[in-house]
Formats: structure tokens, sequence, C-alpha cells
């Protein structure tokens, strides 16, 4: 049986799920529909990425490897042409979370900096792996030719609408999955792990394993959003494994927020939105988006949804003591 809290969070998961399918009707323009795309794709990068530092406390500058990996596996099983599309799905999300499983076997004895930057050691041997095995990657030019979209069950991707719809689909069932794996009792040992690891230990609660599950997890969360991303530009690219890939996933973290699970969406909306109308008006896109990541910084000190969380945290406190003083 559901609980009350896993109903809530079904209901909030359907009204969002019409809203996305509602809004190509109400926004007809192709390009809306490109956005919410990009969204979906990073948003699910970014948010599988919090799963490891908002939930966890492990800081992870190689997150994209997965993102790229779910992309490239992909885009050559469909490309092989023996494979039907919801099989190269799970396969790549399969040979993503295998290979989350053996770098994270590795990364996650070690702490704080040092995990840091061997995650990101890893990414960029498997950015460079990419670039230089070019008769199965394309190298620096990408899987060429195209990633095929044969129809399955009577869906045609081909047609940009239900290609829109299938994406929206496929995001709000991952949403729900990463939702319940944080509400669940495993996602508040991650909670108690990130808190007072030591703490955890003496509970006799085995760190190590939990901080690999959850890397394997975060990694196969992350290997869908590659998945849409290929379906979507129809191909694969070094640049989805490269460093600043995962730059990006950490700055939606930093905007949107760590502590409320759909922060790191909201930041990925925030992101979205500045990459496209900063790079319609003017080239300095870098200088722009560090100002704006500076404001959130030293002026907010949290993300945007954190932010506005708190707020109305602390005007219900103070309106709860105000009643209580009278």
């Amino acid at each position: 049986m559901l609980g009350r809290s896993s109903l809530r969070d079904l209901a909030w998961a359907a009204l969002l799920l019409v809203g996305l399918l509602v809004l190509p009707i109400l926004v007809p323009h192709p390009a809306m529909r490109d956005f919410v795309i990009y969204v979906i794709a990073y948003g699910l990068l970014a948010m599988s990425l919090n799963l490891l530092v908002g939930f966890t406390g492990l800081v992870s500058f190689g997150h994209a490897a997965y993102f790229a990996s779910g992309a490239y596996i992909f885009g050559l099983l469909m490309q092989s042409g023996n494979v039907s599309l919801p099989v190269a799905m799970l396969a790549a999300v399969g040979g993503t979370a295998l290979l989350a499983l053996v770098i994270g076997a590795i990364c996650v004895r070690l702490k704080e900096i040092y995990f840091a930057f061997l995650t990101l050691a890893f990414q960029m041997f498997i950015h460079s792996i990419i670039l230089t095995w070019v008769s199965l990657t394309g190298g620096d030019q990408g899987l060429m030719g195209g990633i095929p979209r044969p129809t399955f069950l009577g869906i045609d991707l081909n047609d940009s609408m239900t290609l829109y719809s299938f994406c929206a689909v496929v995001f709000v069932a991952c949403l729900v999955i990463m939702r319940q794996i944080v509400q669940s009792p495993f996602g508040y040992t991650l909670r108690m792990i990130r808190d007072n690891p030591h703490r955890a230990n003496f509970l006799g609660v085995n760190v190590v394993r939990m901080k690999l599950a959850i890397f394997v997890i975060s990694g196969t969360m992350a290997s869908v959003g590659g998945i849409v991303m290929a379906l979507f530009v129809s191909g694969a690219y070094p640049e989805f494994g490269f460093w600043t890939t995962s730059g990006e996933a950490i700055f939606m973290i930093m905007l949107g927020g760590t502590q409320l699970f759909i922060g790191p969406l909201v930041g990925a909306i925030l992101l979205q939105t500045l990459n496209h109308y900063v790079t319609i008006y003017t080239e300095h896109h870098g200088l722009v988006l560090g100002i704006v990541i500076l404001i959130f910084v030293l002026g907010l000190r949290r993300g945007l949804a954190d932010f506005v969380y708190l707020w109305f945290q602390d005007r219900r406190t103070r309106k709860l003591e105000k009643e209580t003083g009278r």
C-alpha cells in the first residue's frame, strides 16, 4: 500500500505531466518544445547529481560521463539497426550502471576533495576515449549519420509532438523514481551519512556500500538524460562528456538549490533560459553567467528554490509565534 506522502507525490507528478503535455497546445511554437526537451535532459542530469551532492554530501565533478555514456551507448545500438528503441534504452541504462559501479567502487572510498577530483579524472578519461576511438564514436565529430527512431508499439518518434510527449513521460517517470528514493528509508540513511558519516557507521550502516548504491543510481538517472538528448538532436557528441557539462550541472544545483527536491530542476530552467537569451543579446555568455552566479552566491547565499522555501517557512513561523503570543 502506498502511504499518504507517496500518493501526494504521484498526484503532483500527474499534474506535472498534464502540464507538460498541455504546454505545446497553449504555446504551439516549436521553439517552446525544443526548450522544454533541453530542460528535461539537463534537468535529469542536475537532479541525478543532486542525489550525490544534496542528499549524500558527495560532490562529483565528473557526472557528465554518465550523461555521455547513456547517449553514446543508445546511439550506437540504434545505429546498428538490430535493436528496438526500448531495448536500446534499457541497455544504455544498464551499461551506464555497470560503468558507474566500476568507477564508484574506486571513488566512494575517498573523501571530499579527493573524491571530487577522482570523478573528474575518470570523466576526462572517458572523454579522451570518445575523442580517440574514432572508428566507434566518430571522434570530435560525434556519431555521424543520425540516430534512427523506428516505430515501436505504434509510437512514431519521428513526429516532433510525439517525441516531445515521450520525453515528458520518461522525465516524469524518472522524477517519481528519484522522489521515492529520497523519501525512502534508504534516502534518509543517505542524509544521515551526509550529516555525520561517523555516527552512521557507529549505528551499523555500511557507509561505503550506501555511497556506492546511490552513485550507481545517480549515474543511471543521468544516462536517461543523455538518451533524451541523443534522441532529440539525433546524435551524440564529445561535449556531452566534457568537464564543462559537469560544470553546468553544478551551476544548475547552485542556481536552484540542494535542499528541495525540485531545486536542481529550477536551476536547469534558469540556466537554459540564461543560455538562450544571453547568447541572443551578447557574446559575453560566460561573463554574464558568472555575474548571475555571484549574485546568487553572495546575495541569496543559496539556490532560488531554497531561498523561496525558507522565506515561506520563516514567514509561517513568525505567524505562528504571533498567534501563540496572543
